[in-house]
Protein backbone atom coordinates (compact mmCIF):
# COMPACT_ATOMS: atom_id res chain seq x y z
CA UNK A 1 0.00 0.00 0.00
CA UNK A 2 2.88 2.38 0.78
CA UNK A 3 4.39 1.83 -2.64
CA UNK A 4 1.06 2.45 -4.34
CA UNK A 5 0.56 5.74 -2.49
CA UNK A 6 4.14 6.81 -3.08
CA UNK A 7 3.94 6.06 -6.80
CA UNK A 8 0.61 7.91 -6.99
CA UNK A 9 2.14 10.99 -5.33
CA UNK A 10 5.07 10.97 -7.79
CA UNK A 11 2.62 10.65 -10.68
CA UNK A 12 0.66 13.69 -9.50
CA UNK A 13 3.84 15.72 -9.01
CA UNK A 14 5.04 14.76 -12.48
CA UNK A 15 1.66 15.65 -13.97
CA UNK A 16 1.73 19.07 -12.32
CA UNK A 17 5.27 19.80 -13.52
CA UNK A 18 4.43 19.07 -17.14
CA UNK A 19 1.74 21.72 -17.52
CA UNK A 20 2.53 24.33 -20.15
CA UNK A 21 3.44 27.93 -19.55
CA UNK A 22 1.14 30.59 -20.94
CA UNK A 23 0.87 34.25 -21.83
CA UNK A 24 -2.47 36.07 -21.73
CA UNK A 25 -4.17 32.72 -20.97
CA UNK A 26 -2.81 30.92 -24.06
CA UNK A 27 -0.15 28.22 -23.75
CA UNK A 28 3.09 29.01 -25.55
CA UNK A 29 2.80 25.96 -27.80
CA UNK A 30 -0.77 26.95 -28.78
CA UNK A 31 0.06 30.51 -29.83
CA UNK A 32 -1.21 30.75 -33.40
CA UNK A 33 1.65 32.96 -34.57
CA UNK A 34 4.94 32.53 -36.38
CA UNK A 35 6.84 35.29 -34.56
CA UNK A 36 6.90 36.64 -31.01
CA UNK A 37 8.94 39.36 -29.37
CA UNK A 38 10.49 39.44 -25.91
CA UNK A 39 10.34 43.05 -24.70
CA UNK A 40 12.47 44.19 -21.79
CA UNK A 41 12.37 47.63 -20.23
CA UNK A 42 14.97 48.81 -17.70
CA UNK A 43 13.62 49.21 -14.17
CA UNK A 44 14.24 52.52 -12.44
CA UNK A 45 17.22 52.44 -10.04
CA UNK A 46 17.98 48.81 -10.87
CA UNK A 47 20.07 46.76 -13.26
CA UNK A 48 17.09 44.45 -13.82
CA UNK A 49 14.29 44.68 -16.38
CA UNK A 50 10.54 44.32 -16.71
CA UNK A 51 10.12 41.57 -19.28
CA UNK A 52 7.07 40.51 -21.26
CA UNK A 53 6.13 38.57 -24.39
CA UNK A 54 4.42 40.28 -27.29
CA UNK A 55 2.70 38.09 -29.88
CA UNK A 56 0.40 40.79 -31.24
CA UNK A 57 -2.16 40.65 -28.44
CA UNK A 58 -4.11 43.70 -27.33
CA UNK A 59 -2.18 45.17 -24.41
CA UNK A 60 -3.49 46.81 -21.27
CA UNK A 61 -4.46 50.46 -21.65
CA UNK A 62 -3.24 51.14 -18.12
CA UNK A 63 -0.40 53.64 -18.15
CA UNK A 64 0.78 52.18 -14.84
CA UNK A 65 1.52 48.75 -16.27
CA UNK A 66 1.12 48.43 -20.05
CA UNK A 67 3.03 45.12 -19.99
CA UNK A 68 0.55 43.40 -17.62
CA UNK A 69 -0.99 41.19 -20.34
CA UNK A 70 2.41 40.14 -21.66
CA UNK A 71 3.68 38.28 -18.61
CA UNK A 72 4.52 34.59 -18.99
CA UNK A 73 2.78 32.46 -16.37
CA UNK A 74 3.26 28.93 -15.12
CA UNK A 75 0.56 26.24 -14.99
CA UNK A 76 -0.76 27.67 -11.70
CA UNK A 77 -1.17 31.16 -13.15
CA UNK A 78 1.84 32.57 -11.29
CA UNK A 79 4.10 34.98 -13.16
CA UNK A 80 7.45 33.57 -14.22
CA UNK A 81 9.88 36.36 -13.36
CA UNK A 82 13.01 36.92 -15.38
CA UNK A 83 15.70 39.29 -14.12
CA UNK A 84 17.45 39.59 -17.46
CA UNK A 85 16.59 39.26 -21.14
CA UNK A 86 18.94 36.33 -21.62
CA UNK A 87 16.95 34.31 -19.05
CA UNK A 88 13.77 34.91 -21.03
CA UNK A 89 15.55 34.06 -24.29
CA UNK A 90 16.85 30.75 -22.90
CA UNK A 91 13.37 29.95 -21.55
CA UNK A 92 11.74 30.61 -24.93
CA UNK A 93 14.28 28.54 -26.89
CA UNK A 94 13.53 25.63 -24.53
CA UNK A 95 9.84 26.13 -25.35
CA UNK A 96 10.02 25.83 -29.13
CA UNK A 97 11.25 29.21 -30.39
CA UNK A 98 14.47 30.29 -32.06
CA UNK A 99 16.20 33.66 -31.89
CA UNK A 100 16.04 35.84 -35.00
CA UNK A 101 17.37 39.44 -34.57
CA UNK A 102 17.42 41.94 -31.70
CA UNK A 103 17.25 45.72 -31.51
CA UNK A 104 16.89 48.45 -28.90
CA UNK A 105 14.80 51.57 -28.61
CA UNK A 106 14.55 54.37 -26.06
CA UNK A 107 11.45 55.56 -24.21
CA UNK A 108 11.54 58.21 -21.48
CA UNK A 109 15.35 57.99 -21.31
CA UNK A 110 15.23 54.23 -20.63
CA UNK A 111 16.35 51.50 -22.98
CA UNK A 112 13.85 48.98 -24.30
CA UNK A 113 15.26 45.70 -25.62
CA UNK A 114 13.47 43.71 -28.31
CA UNK A 115 14.36 40.09 -29.13
CA UNK A 116 12.46 38.63 -32.06
CA UNK A 117 11.80 34.90 -32.03
CA UNK A 118 10.42 32.49 -34.60
CA UNK A 119 8.42 29.39 -33.74
CA UNK A 120 10.35 26.24 -34.65
CA UNK A 121 8.63 23.92 -37.11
Amino acid sequence: MKYFLLSWVFFLIKLGCCQAQSVDGITLKDLDVEYVEIVGKDKVLSNQQTIGLDYGQVKSTSSLNPYRDTKIKDANGNEIKFKYMIEALNFMTKNGFEFVPAYTSVEEDRSIYHYLLKKKN
